[in-house]
């Protein structure tokens, strides 16, 4: 995944220079912020801010909640009426709305859409661009969560919770014997598992299915997926900044970037 920490600083307040156009998707633990460079979106998460306000905000949408003290202009929020999706009920969160709309503007063939973040969710869009329906589990964090929260023995993993580029923390092996590694390897390689069987039931009402996975623990879960999918014959690919090319896409700039096709 692809991560810049401008526009933003260490205590999460965000900085009002440089003057691009941005975009915010609010997240359930996270913020996620897109703007308009010279090659495209530029995308990065944070924490929510402890104070705005937000500069050059062309949209935003929120499925999490909005800080107290923290105002964004209403005029450019976008609902989930605004969004395209065929058939898609009222009460569906407007993250899967606009991937499985961004994801399926770009296949024009039907598409599952995996968004492994806070919640691992499943949105299934046909090959008309119709909302056909999904999937929602307890993602990598919250299950972490719960089996410390319920368990007298197990323990509450750091944050972030798996080893960063040279920590010292290493998931060794798929039948790992160290307690914090069975809990890492046992979360991933179920939710993992979840993907492909979900994938499989999918493709098998529509052959030609593709599959798109986003969210902040797509790479936790990738290497997982890649032998399965493939044994499944079911193309797939990574895309951590789906949901806001869609806002995007939805809310342009003069010269809106588009994605390339999947």
């Amino acid at each position: 995944m692809r991560h810049s920490h401008a526009g933003a600083d260490g205590r999460g307040n965000l900085s009002v220079g440089g003057g691009r156009r941005r975009w915010l998707l609010i997240g359930n633990s996270r913020w996620h912020w897109a703007e308009a460079g010279d090659q495209g979106l530029r995308w990065w998460d944070r924490p929510p801010p402890l104070q705005g306000p937000v500069p050059d905000l062309i949209a935003w949408a929120a499925v999490g909640p909005l800080p107290p003290t923290f105002c964004l202009p209403p005029d450019r929020r976008l609902a989930i009426e605004a969004v395209p999706l065929a058939g898609a009920p009222p009460w569906l969160g407007i993250d899967r709305a606009l991937a499985g709309w961004q994801a399926w503007c770009e296949v024009e063939a039907p598409v599952l859409v995996v968004d492994a973040g806070t919640v691992l969710s499943f949105t299934w869009v046909d090959g008309r661009g119709r909302f056909r329906g999904g999937r929602l589990q307890a993602g990598v964090a919250l299950q972490l969560r719960a089996m410390a929260a319920g368990t007298a023995a197990l323990p509450t993993l750091p944050d972030p919770a798996f080893p960063e580029p040279g920590d010292d923390r290493v998931v060794s092996g798929p039948w790992p014997s160290d307690t914090i590694a069975a809990m890492q390897e046992g979360v991933t390689r179920g939710l993992a598992a979840a993907i492909v069987q979900g994938s499989r039931e999918a493709a098998a009402e529509e052959a030609d299915l593709r599959m798109v996975i986003t969210g902040g623990d797509a790479p936790l879960l990738c290497h997982l997926l890649c032998d399965a999918l493939e044994a499944a014959s079911i193309p797939w690919v990574h895309r951590p900044a789906l949901c806001l090319e869609a806002l995007a896409r939805l809310r342009p700039d003069q010269a809106s970037p588009r994605s390339a096709r999947i």
